[in-house]
């Protein structure tokens, strides 16, 4: 009844269709943002029809006999078309795709879940963890402000967000030369010795691509840029993909101020949901308790995103 290929770039306009019409998928599954890094991973992404019509597909890479849903996404796992609306369908496009992966001499398959709160249909989401119940690996803090119901920001940070006195100048744009070079990148070096995910030139050509989903939003006092937050906006989700401030917006606390601004503005235009990403951290906890802390006093909610692993015997 099912049939699994390989995607090969000649699918392009029928996978980019495909996502943009599908039950779960979000434009970071776009072949067009996918492929920005095709130099650092092997493609190995999936697709799935019946009859001849594309019904899933499963934005994928491999590293020797194992399959990842794409390490370079933050999220994966199987997309699936508006028509499967039954778990006896779910169960049976899953396990062809196990069929065809053992086949072609795969052992494992490891997936990073889409998290919850961007599914508009959570029953699929339900029925898809199901599927996958016993293959859940370890469960990772996802954190999400819930924009359809009442914010519940801590006291102490809405005080200090509505008394402020300083003349703040909040920016919208497409332009990211400065947060990069000015704050992301010194301050990710100083705090964590790390760097972007994305280079500045990555995000630059992803946004050129990707304007109504990729913004960046800055905060100034007296022409002195204190922080800035870039956004990833996909239908009813907004993602704070980087957020940093300079020492001098610690002092002014430029970071919350905005944060909670763009909280309220996209309450406002009807999202459903406000992603801050993980607290995730090289620890014994493997979380950062203070990151942790800060994401829950600006009201968000702990989602669990599962990390399932298929093992194929031989």
């Amino acid at each position: 009844m099912y049939s699994v290929l390989k995607y090969s770039a000649s699918h392009l306009k029928l996978w980019n269709d495909f996502i943009s019409q599908s039950k779960n998928g979000t434009f970071l599954f776009n072949r067009h943002f996918m492929d920005y890094h095709k130099d650092r991973f092997e493609d190995y992404s999936l697709m799935v029809f019946k009859d001849k019509k594309l019904v899933a597909v499963l934005p994928a890479n491999r590293v020797e006999d194992k399959l990842f849903s794409h390490q370079g996404l933050t999220y994966g796992g199987f997309v699936f078309c508006e028509n499967i609306k039954d778990f006896t369908s779910l169960v049976d496009i899953i396990s062809q795709v196990g069929v065809f992966l053992k086949k072609q001499n795969f052992k494992s398959l490891k997936i990073k879940s889409i998290p919850e709160f961007y599914y508009k249909q959570k029953y699929l989401y339900n029925e898809i963890i199901t599927c996958f119940n016993e293959q859940v690996e370890e469960t990772k803090m996802v954190f999400a402000v819930d924009l359809t119901k009442k914010l519940t920001i801590h006291k102490n940070k809405l005080k200090k967000y509505r008394n402020n006195k300083h003349h703040f100048i909040i920016d919208k744009s497409n332009q990211f030369d400065r947060f990069w070079n000015d704050v992301l990148i010194p301050r990710l070096r100083e705090k964590h010795q790390a760097q972007p995910v994305h280079s500045l030139s990555e995000i630059k050509y992803l946004s050129n691509l990707f304007p109504d989903n990729i913004k960046q939003f800055n905060i100034y006092l007296d022409n002195i840029l204190l922080a800035g937050i870039t956004i990833f906006e996909k239908d009813h989700v907004v993602k704070s993909q980087y957020g940093a401030t300079t020492t001098l917006g610690e002092k002014y606390r430029a970071l919350d101020y905005l944060f909670i601004h763009l909280i309220n503005l996209y309450q406002k235009e009807g999202k459903q949901s406000f992603s801050m990403g993980t607290a995730f951290a090289k620890t014994p906890l493997g979380y950062n308790p203070g990151l942790k802390k800060q994401k829950e006093e600006l009201g968000c909610t702990i989602f669990e995103q599962s990390i399932i692993n298929l093992e194929f015997d031989d």
